[in-house]
């Protein structure tokens, strides 16, 4: 009997209070994040790291910026090219992740993660890029964390700020410099829907700016951006 009780305290109760700290780590760090901006997030060290690697005296491109000083072109265009439901789910878009899941089941692998403004914003601040079930477990339970504790215009506004838009770029003014010298306030319609439709794979179009697809779908997006509503 206390070999199964020695059993059950390192195969379940173990892994469910480590499980149980994780989350209270993650919730901590939302919650001071409600009124504090983060400095970095994962994807920001998990990239400087492997920059580093190359050049070790690497920096990168990334200036806070307040959600006044955002362009509401560049606003619309991520919520019309990533997110056009942002303002009314909470959280998560559950017949976007079903179409994922059907997309990912046809090709043999995740190719595909219907994720929404809020969820990408988890992924960036605590989790890794790699593709997974369970990783995109642990990003639910973040995203609720964040639409609990946040209002929509704090996820939009940190998420404009921290998301990557190119190697070593990160956030809407670095962006907005890197691109188009100029700030992320002043940012135009076409130059806006640019960026927005840079997000699912920023490095790539970051070294093939000339993309054939970068501007077809970028004037799907100019089209679409004027209808997106903003929190």
């Amino acid at each position: 009997m206390r070999l199964f009780g020695r059993i059950l305290f390192w195969l379940v109760l173990v892994p469910l209070l480590l499980f149980t700290l994780l989350q209270a780590y993650y919730l901590a760090h939302v919650w001071w994040w409600i009124d504090h901006n983060p400095t970095s997030t994962s994807f920001m060290r998990q990239q400087l790291d492997v920059l580093q690697e190359k050049k070790p005296d690497f920096q990168l491109k990334h200036k806070w910026v307040p959600y006044n000083r955002i362009s509401n072109n560049l606003k619309r265009a991520v919520i019309a090219s990533e997110d056009d439901g942002f303002v009314d789910h909470e959280g998560v878009d559950w017949e976007a992740m079903q179409a994922a899941y059907e997309k990912n089941q046809k090709k043999g692998k995740v190719v595909s993660g219907g994720s929404t403004i809020t969820q990408q914003l988890a992924k960036n601040l605590f989790l890794s890029p790699d593709r997974s079930y369970f990783r995109k477990g642990e990003e639910l339970i973040i995203t609720y964390m964040l639409e609990k504790c946040m209002d929509k215009q704090r996820i939009l506004e940190i998420y404009l700020n921290v998301v990557e838009w190119g190697v070593g770029v990160f956030g809407a003014e670095a962006a907005a410099q890197h691109y188009y010298r100029t700030s992320a306030a002043n940012l135009g319609p076409s130059q806006a829907a640019r960026l927005a439709v840079m997000l699912p794979k920023p490095r790539y179009f970051y070294k093939n700016p000339g993309s054939g697809y970068l501007q077809r779908r970028s004037e799907v997006i100019l089209q679409r951006m004027n209808n997106s509503e903003l929190p």
